[in-house]
């Protein structure tokens, strides 16, 4: 799929879209993430397919991820190319896509910067009719430091230092040539570095906050807020804590986060008595004010007898993405004397995450006693406790 445009110049728009994001948290890679009702991808895809000077996209994507490519740029036309195992391997795929086309320039993008602007197109351009290559870049205004084993050892100098962003933009020949005699194993920091190793000359022109680089779960908010219009409420961190307990009866086992343990016991409960994940569909209902499991699954209610708590914990994550939530992380405390949890505590913590949609990384369960104390103490039940933390826009009401 190739998107044509009328232009007195062709030039080209190539996304990068093929990492992982796995720092980021969430179902999937940050870069198909949602950010304020759309997928971080498609913001970048929507200011180049708005700005009359760009002809074709090319998104540069691990072939897995084609399906959330094409869901991303729905209605944009866009091509796709399959992504290498670094960075400048992907920017290689992309400009050999584009190359066909012949295109005068190319414009390269980092999918997680969500920011792009005309004016920084423009600028970009602008920059291209006397310079190989251009690149936005934002003056540095904190003191530097050079560290070693913690400790300041250096201060360095700030003047003419410059963070650079993306796009970076450079005349389509040159730098096709310049990724020709690099190394096929190359991986420089960015394109601007490539260039400049094959003597190319690059400018900078001004760089925006808002094309800042979405790397870290809190970093969604902080995009947010910067590209929501003026008037629209922010995004805001939430948090939510949640504590059932549920008292032992006949049984060969206990259930806890989905995982059958085999126990002396049973629990004894309405529903399948896991007090773990009963706990924690209370913290993501109270993040969002949505009440409590007894709200959404009376206990007089025949319908939930035996029912499997993952039903009560996608419910209240379903309500969540509804509300405009995002997860970020949950943890999960047990309290009890036996069953021992830890022998089972990674299949719980997979259990939880494969439901939630949530990587291994950001789901912690862990296990306590009260040394003999109370009725979990005196093995007369188990207890848990749950938070979480949830990214949402501040207006998020659910009642």
């Amino acid at each position: 799929m190739q998107h044509q445009k009328e232009v007195e110049m062709p030039i080209a728009a190539l996304v990068v879209a093929a990492g992982k994001g796995e720092r980021a948290g969430g179902a999937v890679p940050k870069q198909f993430a949602d950010l304020a009702g759309r997928p971080l991808l498609r913001w970048s895809l929507e200011a180049f397919a708005a700005h009359p000077a760009i002809g074709p996209i090319c998104v540069v994507a691990d072939p897995a991820h084609a399906d959330l490519v094409l869901a991303a740029a729905a209605g944009i036309d866009v091509s796709v190319a399959a992504g290498g195992a670094t960075r400048t391997a992907s920017v290689r795929a992309g400009v050999a896509a584009l190359a066909p086309g012949a295109p005068d320039a190319v414009l390269i993008h980092d999918a997680a910067r969500p920011g792009l602007t005309a004016g920084v197109i423009d600028a970009l351009l602008a920059a291209l009719r006397d310079a190989d290559g251009a690149a936005p870049g934002l003056p540095v205004v904190d003191a530097l430091k050079r560290t070693q084993d913690g400790l300041i050892v250096e201060d360095v100098a700030r003047a003419g230092l410059v963070r650079i962003q993306t796009p970076q933009a450079f005349r389509f020949a040159p730098f096709a040539a310049a990724l020709a005699a690099a190394p096929t194993d190359a991986a420089f920091d960015d394109d601007i570095a490539l260039a400049r190793a094959a003597g190319l000359s690059t400018r900078v022109v001004s760089g925006d906050p808002r094309l800042m680089k979405v790397t870290y779960p809190e970093d969604f908010a902080q995009a947010g807020n910067l590209l929501a219009p003026p008037g629209a409420g922010a995004v805001v961190p939430l948090v939510g804590s949640g504590y059932d307990a549920h008292r032992f009866g006949p049984g060969d086992h206990v259930t806890l986060c989905g995982v059958k343990i085999p126990h002396t016991h049973g629990l004894v409960g309405h529903s399948d008595a896991d007090a773990a994940w009963h706990a924690l569909t209370d913290a993501l209902l109270g993040a969002i004010g949505a009440g409590d499991i007894g709200d959404h699954f009376p206990p007089s209610d025949p319908r939930w007898r035996g029912a499997p708590s993952g039903v009560f914990l996608r419910h209240a994550a379903d309500l969540v993405a509804q509300a405009g939530g995002r997860i970020v992380n949950v943890d999960v405390t047990v309290i009890c004397e036996r069953p021992r949890v830890k022998p089972h505590r990674e299949a719980m913590r997979q259990a939880t995450a494969e439901l939630l949609g949530l990587p291994l990384a950001r789901v912690s369960v862990k296990a306590t006693t009260t040394e003999g104390m109370g009725f979990t103490g005196r093995e007369e039940g188990l207890a848990a406790q749950a938070s979480v933390s949830l990214l949402a826009p501040e207006t998020t009401d659910v009642r």
